[in-house]
């Protein structure tokens, strides 16, 4: 069977607060749990006002703390914002708090603007070409190898479990060579994905962590009883990415009927790109879909994400992506 995650950047909707935002990460998260989801992550992206994960290892405690057996994680953590020792430290802490459950997405991007990426490290030159000796000495870390000269503590012993992150061609060759789990960001950045697969697949190297690639793809989900109904629910996303290409970043808005009718042909080429492994529909049209996305690439694992303005309206939309996968993994059993 396919697994199946969800991946939340804790959305701060207009009108809504942070305290709100964090209050239903943990009941989303609960919710997750019981429809089979096998992990929940959170991302940072420091200085958006719309998002309430930046202090991602804060929330990761909140969620896990909230629930039972469900993995938590980051996807990701953006390892140039910070230095390797303090991601081993909070990710050594969580691994203690909730053994077996943690989860430590890497990604080399800043995950906001340059702006913010020299605030989160004033003192020191931010580089993403030095991601992979950062990663490096982060597993030396929880290796407690002796190689760094120091001791984590906490965080030396730790295991929390490693993946690499990436919306280029990048990720995938670093997670091979490093023989770990790797996701693709294709629900924001869909057009690596294909060849992201192939390489990491074709150059896998076996690792003490994982002996075979175990690939993981993010996939929009709007789903609900109707497709209006969906296609609605769906344009609070469409204008939270139209504002953040056109550099004016907002909290989530509420859905407006009609939207992608009033950007024109261009804006909503746009969108067709940038969300192109999306899924937007009532429940046949969804599990259609989904089963596409999944026959097309082959991965072991989706990370659902569902950016919906309406809390309660998002509970369904996973429930039913949830079905949507247990159907899938049915037919194939067939």
């Amino acid at each position: 069977m396919t697994a199946y995650a969800l991946l939340d950047l804790v959305p701060v909707v207009e009108g809504g607060t942070v305290a709100a935002a964090l209050a239903n990460a943990a009941d989303l998260a609960r919710y997750a749990e019981a429809h089979g989801y096998t992990r929940y992550w959170v991302a940072e992206h420091p200085g958006m006002a719309g998002i309430a994960s930046a202090a991602t290892a804060v929330v990761i405690a909140h969620v896990a703390a909230a629930t039972r057996t469900i993995r938590v994680g980051a996807g990701g953590i953006m390892l140039p914002n910070h230095a390797p020792l303090v991601i081993a430290v909070q990710f050594g802490s969580l691994d203690a708090l909730f053994p077996g459950r943690i989860d430590l997405g890497l990604g080399r991007a800043p995950g906001s603007d340059q702006r913010v990426a020299r605030a989160m490290r004033r003192t020191l030159e931010t580089d993403a070409d030095a991601f992979p000796q950062d990663v490096l000495e982060l597993q030396s870390y929880f290796a407690d190898d002796g190689r760094m000269g120091i001791v984590a503590t906490p965080g030396a012993g730790a295991d929390p479990q490693m993946w690499i992150l990436g919306s280029s061609l990048f990720g995938a060759q670093l997670a091979a060579a490093l023989g770990l789990p790797f996701a693709f960001a294709s629900h924001f950045a869909p057009d690596a994905l294909d060849q992201a697969l192939a390489i990491y697949r074709r150059d896998f190297r076996p690792s003490a962590k994982l002996a075979r690639p175990y690939a993981m793809a993010g996939f929009n989900v709007f789903a609900a009883d109707t497709d209006a109904e969906a296609e609605l629910l769906a344009s609070s996303q469409q204008q939270a990415f139209v504002a953040l290409r056109t550099g004016a970043p907002r909290k989530l808005p509420p859905p407006v009927p009609g939207y992608r009718e009033t950007l024109g042909a261009q804006g909503a080429a746009i969108l067709n790109h940038v969300l192109s492994c999306s899924a937007v529909g009532g429940p046949a049209k969804v599990a259609r879909e989904i089963a596409a996305f999944v026959e097309r690439t082959g991965v072991d694992e989706v990370m659902i994400a569902s950016a919906i303005y309406d809390h309660d309206a998002r509970k369904r939309s996973i429930a039913l992506a949830a079905q949507a996968m247990r159907d899938i993994a049915a037919d194939r059993a067939a």
